[in-house]
């Protein structure tokens, strides 16, 4: 299999306005819902109750999201918390219950079964926004630190490159979110910076082949040239996206609610990552005018 990927000859550069047109369809669709949808946040970015819960028996997980379902609140997270007597919930602030009765309100909900609050706290809407306002900050620092990174190694127009394709990961793995509106909480921007940083190793990979093949395949094209490189590296983007995907389906399956939020941003954002490193980074370079080096 390695071997018919690594002989491969596909003519990347001749389809090229094909998926620069479908990855610009899909950022229009992910800014359009930006501003019309918006984003499902969850209480880390918005305002809520953390509350952790000791019951004197065990209990499951299924039977306390039913406990809440009942009480028609379903915008809940719940999970085990260091033993299956332990439980970890974080609820968005409602109506139903304020700060004054949140005591009331578990006593009634779990009114069959007998436990103690070992913690009760209370997410303001201003840390919400304080926390939207330093995570959007971190993702401009990263993609601008990146641009100086890629600049300085490589040129310039490689640093344009990679960014172009980092914008375009994030906006999409966002725009996923926002549309079919999943909650977005502090563990889906730590799986987008991570994807940021994904998806830069397999853009790095393929401007080293770039750069190196500019300078020994002088009598090919530019454009044969990033078919070549992009060719050659195929195999390893393919392998590593894959085998990276097999521990994120793992989370996605046994990772339960405390992780699956970042699983799904992760699972999205390395499709997305791979797509991009193979069709966007290196395209991105034919219209920005790569240039071959002069020789010595």
């Amino acid at each position: 299999m390695l071997r018919l990927i690594k002989n491969m000859d596909i003519r990347f550069m001749a389809i090229r306005k094909i998926p620069i047109f479908i990855s610009s369809l899909l950022i229009v669709i992910s800014l359009l819902s930006f501003v019309l949808k918006g984003f499902n946040f969850g209480i880390d970015f918005s305002s809520g109750y953390i509350v952790q819960l000791k019951f004197d028996d065990q209990v499951s997980i299924v039977n306390i999201e039913k406990n809440f379902s009942e009480a028609n609140i379903d915008d809940v997270t719940v999970q085990l918390y260091g033993s299956s007597k332990d439980v970890l919930i974080k609820l968005k602030d409602e109506e139903i219950f304020k700060k004054n009765n949140i005591n009331n309100f578990m006593n009634n909900i779990f009114s069959d079964k007998s436990f103690t609050i070992s913690k009760l706290e209370y997410v303001g809407a201003q840390v919400g926004s304080e926390l939207r306002e330093k995570g959007e900050w971190a993702m401009l620092i990263a993609l601008f630190s990146i641009l100086i990174y890629v600049a300085l190694r490589f040129e310039v127009i490689y640093g344009l490159g990679a960014i172009t394709a980092l914008v375009h990961d994030v906006i999409i793995t966002l725009g996923v979110f926002s549309i079919f509106g999943l909650t977005f909480d502090l563990s889906v921007l730590a799986a987008v910076l991570a994807v940021i940083g994904y998806s830069l190793n397999d853009s790095i990979v393929v401007f080293d082949r770039i750069r190196e093949n500019n300078i020994i395949m002088r009598k090919l094209s530019i454009l044969d040239v990033l078919d070549k490189s992009i060719n050659q590296t195929l195999s390893r983007t393919l392998v590593t996206s894959l085998t990276t995907l097999f521990v994120i389906i793992s989370l996605l399956i046994f990772g339960g609610d405390a992780v699956r939020n970042f699983s799904i941003a992760m699972f999205i954002g390395i499709i997305v990552g791979t797509y991009s490193s193979i069709f966007v980074a290196s395209t991105s370079l034919s219209y920005f005018g790569i240039q071959r080096p002069e020789e010595n």
